[in-house]
């Protein structure tokens, strides 16, 4: 057995994965409810936590080409917090990924009724989980691959929307009774209908629509050239906020008043049915179907290359950083994906609630982990006096540092102001404190 990743991931399998993680359910399902909390005022509200996501990435990047001798970004932890933040941080990540796998293989076999109404719950989400598991068993590229192919279907459709919003503007079209215009986004309650307090109560969806773009940190460790690649990735981050999200919604509460949007089903689907095109339903619940298998394909991925990076750490079983003769860590793939099976019979026995509350747990524990990483940045640059021959640096360090730092804090400040939100924020509280618990008396033995 070997305990090395393999560098498969070519150039464009690494610019999928990033925009693959830049666009996911929380755009094509959560923008609904999102919408009726802020209005117009969502696409300020992408702006915004587009620009501390992007001070985010940047600062992953830096560190990740200080050191191309680390796998991923949860051996910097080590470095500048400390072991015992690495274990916190490194099983945080590893919940991060397992509780949003929860909620999209549940979601999947919601999906696929749509086709097959008696399909069982539980059958769909084997299927996808054993699929999805040869996938990533058999060669990273072959993840790459998958994820490729995901993330090219996200992005048609997102395409699809905003080409078809352009031309209803050129035409001043009229669609379900209402007349496509950019006063669509000032003509109901103004651009900010809600006031300040919808605006901000926005925010916490749009940082869950947000989580996995970091991935592609996570990925360098198997990247076939990453001085090229990530930078490239990184960099484009801000085109593909702006496009795939404020590029959306704007089209999207042109040809809608903001106000006529449901929540009950995806915004999406309301526009191409309200423009005649009849199978709507059908194109995007295959479209989001895609992107709930890509977050499983994601999950499965991440948190087994978690696992071989805390294995090597000595956070995790030896096993877990073993590798087979194609590089692949495979115990640490079949222990992630055995663990996302009780994740399923959770989703299957308890309520609705509890699947929203762990839904917002993924989203609390990205936060913290994002935090940690600009943290981490920081440390490396105080302690390294070289700044002139650094390689990717991040632009406007340390002022960027700490601004990014203050936002995420107040992100979880706004959490508090949700029953379910204030409850998944209570339950990572509680995880820190088991997993601090853990640490300190394995220390001690």
């Amino acid at each position: 057995m070997k305990n090395e990743l393999s560098r498969a991931l070519t150039h464009r399998h690494v610019q999928m994965i990033a925009i693959g993680g830049a666009i996911g359910t929380g755009l094509f399902l959560g923008s609904g409810s999102a919408i009726q909390k802020a209005g117009p005022a969502l696409i300020l509200a992408y702006l915004i936590a587009g620009i501390f996501c992007f001070f985010m990435m940047r600062a992953i990047g830096e560190l990740i080409l200080s050191d191309k001798s680390k796998n991923s970004f949860i051996e910097f932890v080590k470095v500048y917090m400390g072991r015992g933040w690495e274990f916190i941080i490194g099983w945080t990540y590893w919940l991060c990924w397992a509780s949003l796998a929860m909620a999209d293989l549940t979601a999947s076999g919601i999906y696929l009724r749509y086709w097959f109404p008696n399909l069982p719950q539980w059958l769909t989400a084997l299927i996808i989980i054993l699929v999805l598991l040869i996938f990533n068993l058999l060669s990273v590229g072959l993840f790459g691959e998958l994820e490729s192919w995901f993330s090219s279907i996200k992005v048609l459709a997102i395409l699809a929307l905003i080409g078809t919003g352009i031309i209803l503007l050129l035409t001043q079209a009229n669609v379900g009774g209402n007349e496509v215009s950019i006063m669509n986004l000032f003509n109901h309650g103004g651009f900010f209908p809600k006031g300040t307090i919808g605006f901000m109560a926005a925010f916490p969806m749009v940082i869950f629509a947000f989580t996995g773009i970091e991935m592609v940190g996570l990925a360098s460790g198997e990247t076939a050239n990453p001085e090229k690649d990530i930078p490239q990735a990184i960099n484009t981050l801000p085109f593909r906020i702006g496009l795939f999200y404020i590029g959306s919604m704007f089209v999207l509460m042109c040809i809608y008043p903001w106000n006529e949007i449901v929540t009950t089903s995806s915004p999406f689907v309301q526009v191409f049915n309200g423009i005649g095109i009849k199978f709507a339903a059908g194109i995007i619940n295959f479209v989001v179907l895609t992107a709930a298998l890509s977050a499983c394909n994601s999950a499965i991925f991440s948190t087994s290359r978690t696992l071989f990076v805390l294995s090597h750490s000595g956070h995790a079983p030896k096993s877990f950083g073993q590798t087979n003769n194609r590089s692949i860590p495979v115990k640490s793939l079949l222990f992630s994906s055995s663990s996302l099976f009780l994740i399923v019979i959770l989703n299957y026995v308890l309520p609705k609630s509890i699947f929203d509350i762990i839904s917002g747990v993924a989203t609390v524990s990205f936060v913290f982990v994002w935090i940690a990483l600009v943290w981490c940045h920081y440390q490396y640059r105080k302690n390294s006096p070289n700044n002139n021959e650094k390689i990717f640096p991040m632009p406007l360090y340390p002022v960027s540092n700490v601004i990014t730092i203050i936002f995420f804090v107040l992100v979880l400040v706004l959490l508090t102001f949700n029953t379910n939100t204030l409850m998944s924020l209570i339950f990572s509280i509680v995880w820190f404190g088991i997993l601090g618990a853990i640490y300190f008396f394995k220390a001690r033995k």
